[in-house]
Order: C-alpha cells, then sequence, then structure tokens
C-alpha cells in the first residue's frame, strides 16, 4: 500500500522543503536546486492530484525556486548564488527553530510549565545568529499546537496578502512588450531593475517564459548576457 503526503503534513513551503532535502540525503548547506525544486513540483503535483488545498505561501516557493533554478543555468550569475544563499540561511533557521521547539515540546507539561534543572551549557561561538523568545514560542507552538489550526486565523494573518500589491503575468508580458517596441532588444537581466517586490519579480520572470513559449520572443546568449528580442518567426 503506497503512503500519500498530504499538505497537511508539512507546516509550511520550508517544513516540505527539509523534507525532501533529507529524504535525498542533500548537504543543506550546499543544495542541488535541480533536485530540489523537480520534487517539491512533483509534491505539489501530487496535492492537486488529490484536490488537497495548497496554500499560497506553497506556490510562491514554488516559482521562486523556478526562478533560482533558471537563472542558475545563466553563466557568471550573482544573483544566483545570493538567492541561494538566502533560501539556505532560511532554511538552516527553519531547522535549528524547529528543532528548539520540539525539545521544548519533550520537556513541558501540557502548555503551561517548563520546569528544568540548571546545568552549565558551553557557549558555541560557531553560530552567529540571535532568536527572540516570541519566535521560539511560535515554532513552539507549531509543532505541538496542531489543534490551533481548527481556530479563525488572526486578523495578522491576511496582512500579507490584503497590505501587498498583486502583479499579474498579463500585466509584465505588455511590459516586456513595451520594452521591446522601444528598444528592439533588452537583456533579460534588465527587465527586473524596476522590480520592488517579489512578486513583481516572479510576474516577470513568468511574463518571459510565457512569451518565449508562444515564439513571441526569443532569448540568445552575448557576451555572458541573455539577450531578448522579437522573435520575427513565431
Amino acid at each position: 500500500m503506497e503512503f500519500k503526503l498530504t499538505s497537511n503534513d508539512f507546516e509550511g513551503p520550508l517544513d516540505l522543503l527539509l523534507h525532501l532535502i533529507a529524504k535525498n540525503k542533500l548537504d543543506i548547506k550546499d543544495i542541488e536546486i535541480s533536485v530540489l525544486v523537480d520534487q517539491y513540483i512533483e509534491q505539489i503535483n501530487q496535492f492537486k492530484e488529490y484536490d488537497i488545498d495548497i496554500a499560497s505561501e506553497f506556490m510562491e516557493m514554488a516559482a521562486r525556486l523556478i526562478y533560482l533554478k533558471t537563472v542558475s543555468l545563466l553563466p557568471k550569475n550573482e544573483e544566483a548564488e545570493e538567492l541561494k544563499a538566502e533560501l539556505t540561511g532560511e532554511l538552516i533557521e527553519y531547522q535549528i527553530c524547529r528543532e528548539m521547539a520540539k525539545k521544548l515540546a519533550e520537556n513541558t507539561e501540557g502548555f503551561k510549565t517548563l520546569i528544568r534543572e540548571p546545568v552549565k551549557v558551553d557557549i558555541d561561538k560557531s553560530y552567529k545568529r540571535t532568536h527572540e523568545k516570541e519566535i521560539l514560542m511560535k515554532y513552539y507552538f507549531e509543532a505541538v499546537g496542531r489543534g490551533l489550526r481548527k481556530l479563525p486565523p488572526p486578523v495578522e494573518a491576511f496582512n500579507g496578502i490584503v497590505h501587498k500589491k498583486i502583479v499579474s503575468v498579463s500585466s509584465k508580458i505588455v511590459v516586456v512588450l513595451r520594452s521591446l517596441k522601444r528598444k528592439s532588444k533588452v537583456t533579460f537581466k534588465s527587465l527586473f531593475e524596476k522590480s520592488e517586490t517579489r512578486s513583481d519579480v516572479v510576474a516577470t520572470f513568468l511574463a518571459v517564459l510565457e512569451l518565449l513559449k508562444d515564439k513571441r520572443i526569443k532569448a540568445d546568449d552575448k557576451d555572458g548576457e541573455t539577450i531578448i528580442t522579437i522573435d520575427k518567426a513565431g
């Protein structure tokens, strides 16, 4: 009997990524993006196949991984290294908080008390990050308070949706085509220069992919840069 994972098994996209890293025995400090993104997308498609509701944060991470995989294929791309380092840092920090929350859960009686005899602790000077107690408490409740999911979400949970401007892919398709109408050719990197939010970057990237798929534009490498032009043969 084959066991199928559901989205309820994961606290969020970082939790799913850590599961895939452990499953494939990857080095969290040197992630193989090509392996990770393919299996992440496969898992998301599995959620859809079984009609499981997928939170928007899972889809946002999927777009983020696809973009990272794409820029990693470009020659001498510093942005790819920066994005990979950012994701690695988030995964390491999340893993530490999750492990700490698990230890707290093992040594607590309910949610009210924590009893621990004082012990001498050697300071680990190799780790430079610091964590506020509110963050540790947040991950503690996520680890042991699965029942809290049944409660109505707080108003703050909608701030990321209501307060952030959603950028549509269709609007970015218009922007890309207008840029090519004015200049006849542009660099791939220049298309993102005016992007102010992650949603803006993702929408621009998906717009380029859509135009390439429809053969309305083409991309060529020249002197280490990707040049975008109108595909006259399309």
